[in-house]
């Protein structure tokens, strides 16, 4: 049987994947980091999506044989709707997809809506605070729900590629920082990181190389 390969690209969301909440999380993240550090994040995450494009522009790919997956896409019979939305309003991520798609990719719902719905909720009860200093405690609170709600997520995202990835295919799989699933994806799953690992792997295997 031919293997799966996943190219796993651990990612930096901009404010355009915000959706409702990019304005709070603005305000928010101007309160506590300044005007000066916050420029300097836009820039980063405009250079992190360039080096992506040119990564990606890299790869050989038969993109009919190519699935891709994103983070915060639920599975819901609306995705083409919602990448191409996100794309209109200036998200790099979003519009890599549609150059994907328009490619012959094909782009698959990832995630849970219920549990974005639910991780919903937790960061609105950060932000409505709208006070840094109660902002912080509240996510502090909310920490050992959140760690639990991540985990969820990675468990439905790695059977969902499980589900869908077929053999002799290959995903491309962009994912938050914080995530890490290549140890819930079974072994025929071939990963591979074109651009870095996931903060979560990285510090497991300083962890383990100390």
């Amino acid at each position: 049987m031919a293997s799966r390969t996943l190219l796993y690209i651990p990612i930096i969301h901009s404010q355009a994947d915000m959706g409702a909440l990019s304005e709070s999380i603005r305000k928010v993240t101007l309160q506590k980091l300044g005007e000066r550090v916050w420029r300097q994040k836009v820039n980063l995450v405009k250079h992190f999506w360039s080096d992506v494009e040119n990564i990606l522009h890299k790869l050989t790919l038969s993109y009919a044989q190519t699935r891709v997956y994103q983070d915060g896409l639920p599975v819901c019979g609306k995705e083409l709707e919602i990448i191409t939305e996100l794309a209109k309003k200036g998200s790099p991520n979003h519009q890599i997809l549609v150059r994907l798609m328009e490619k012959g990719a094909t782009i698959l719902g990832t995630e849970s809506a219920e549990l974005l719905i639910e991780e919903y909720h937790l960061i609105k009860r950060v932000l409505k605070t709208g006070d840094v200093k109660d902002a912080i405690a509240i996510e502090a609170r909310q920490k050992a729900a959140s760690d639990l709600l991540l985990k969820k997520r990675d468990e439905f995202i790695a059977a969902r590629i499980d589900q869908t990835l077929q053999p002799g295919e290959t995903g491309i799989l962009f994912l938050g920082l914080l995530h890490n699933i290549a140890g819930l994806l079974p072994g025929d799953i071939y990963v591979h990181y074109p651009l870095n690992r996931p903060l979560a792997a990285s510090r497991k295997r300083n962890k383990q190389d100390g």
